[in-house]
């Protein structure tokens, strides 16, 4: 993977191999849903503020139960999110960012905290096999090339191992205070497979989501900081990333994915919304109970219906580059030979000697599903007969290329979801709700002081 893929999906991939809290949640009404009381305290509508009212001119450290978060360790975290957005982010932006990051901050020692007063505190080694395992996914193993590409974009290794402990802890002190205590019946396992069955052929959707609740007296605040991140996400800022930052639904664990999931389980407006949407599409702030939403639709398919996207293919791809300067009317010459040489190979056998007539790359992957591939190929794809390619695709700057149908294995008769997996998934949901009312719990007897 290049060096230039952002840190913050580093510790999605790390964090999503969590045994704990890494299932989705099947439906956002985890959320609450009751409307807070219209001006529970009795406070006038106009106040006078004594003293600043802007919390970004504070100094944003702070310390959690005597322990220091720096500004550096703040500094090191918000590399992380800036290092996903494509565009220059304002001042006023990377005050917001601070204060979010604080705030996380002091979950997470939070978390760690509790996790060594149960005796349960995480090793270095531990940490160390969590910091390996983003590097194989990303560097091929050589943690000190992901050391040096943390420090380049003003973050550091400390930092992603700091995020990794935390997120440790807080499975360790889930296993002893929580998920002993959570239990779900057959009868309710029956239950849901029942329904999946009645509604075969209806169609599911999967959803990123980025929940921000709000009260009515924050509603406005909570709405312009909703639009906000909207803006950075439309600008190419990594969806996963704000949502494992910002979003306040138990699906942040995982980049907001919420797995697949029917438009019945979801608010209405969520699901008016669902429902007029493209895979890729993002839209929102969406008014919901409690708060507001940013939805991005990942995909969509049938309940238990076979679909041809779930197909896995064996492809070579074969792929040209161009040398720094070349002109396009030369760029379009060389991809009009390369068109016309893979037109006239007799299969996937005779793509290998495309190394040697054209220098080209041939790289061979036999276990593709079809659904992973850009949406504007999977069509062309699963059109084709084996040893057909698809027309030249790619640019100047990143080279073309062709996908070959060397073998197509289709699915099966959609057979659902096992009696196994939908009791696994309905506790995962138990256990990221009490795991939030935990995580509020020790916020309330902590001891903070801002500095």
């Amino acid at each position: 993977m290049k060096l230039t893929k952002t840190l913050t999906v580093f510790v999605a991939a790390a964090l999503a191999s969590a045994p704990i809290g890494a299932a989705a949640q099947q439906s956002p009404t985890a959320q609450p849903t009751a409307q807070p009381s219209v001006n529970a305290f009795g406070i006038p509508d106009n106040v006078t503020i004594f003293g600043t009212d802007n919390p970004n001119l504070r100094t944003a450290t702070a310390i959690v139960n005597d322990f220091v978060i720096t500004g550096t360790d703040i500094d090191h975290r918000l590399a992380l999110i800036l290092a996903s957005a494509r565009n220059e982010v304002s001042d006023e932006e990377r005050g917001r960012l601070r204060q979010q990051i604080l705030r996380n901050l002091i979950d997470e020692t939070l978390q760690i905290q509790e996790a060594e007063s149960l005796e349960l505190a995480v090793t270095t080694a531990e940490v160390n096999e969590r910091y390996a395992g983003v590097a194989e996914q990303n560097f091929g193993g050589d943690t000190a090339q992901m050391d040096q590409y943390l420090a380049s974009i003003g973050s550091s290794a400390n930092a992603l191992k700091r995020q990794i402990r935390g997120e440790i802890a807080w499975q360790n002190a889930l296993r002893r205070n929580v998920i002993p205590f959570v239990n779900v019946s057959e009868e309710e396992v029956n239950e849901v497979l029942a329904r999946l069955e009645a509604s075969r052929g209806t169609e599911e959707y999967r959803l990123g989501e980025i929940y921000l609740s709000a009260t009515t007296e924050n509603q406005a605040a909570v709405m312009q900081n909703a639009q906000r991140i909207i803006e950075q996400l439309q600008q190419g800022a990594n969806f996963q990333a704000y949502a494992r930052q910002f979003s306040e639904a138990t699906t942040a664990a995982v980049g907001g994915d919420t797995g697949f999931l029917r438009l019945g389980t979801l608010p209405s407006a969520m699901a008016n919304a669902a429902r007029q949407m493209q895979r890729g599409q993002l839209v929102g702030p969406i008014e919901i109970p409690g708060g507001y939403t940013i939805m991005l639709l990942l995909d969509k398919r049938q309940v238990l219906t076979v679909d041809a996207r779930d197909a896995v293919l064996s492809l070579k791809q074969i792929a040209i580059g161009f040398e720094p300067g070349t002109s396009e009317e030369a760029a379009n010459t060389k991809v009009e030979q390369f068109a016309q040489f893979v037109q006239n190979l007799r299969g996937c056998a005779d793509a290998d000697s495309a190394n040697a007539v054209l220098g080209a790359s041939v790289v061979t992957n036999n276990q593709v599903q079809a659904r992973s591939l850009p949406e504007a190929l999977q069509g062309i794809i699963l059109d084709l007969q084996v040893g057909q390619a698809t027309p030249p695709f790619g640019s100047i700057q990143e080279g073309v290329r062709v996908l070959m149908l060397c073998g197509r294995d289709d699915p099966q008769e959609a057979a659902g979801p096992s009696f196994d997996s939908v009791m696994e998934q309905i506790e995962n949901d138990r256990i990221q709700k009490r795991a939030q009312r935990y995580l509020r719990d020790l916020r309330n007897d902590a001891y903070i002081e801002y500095n």
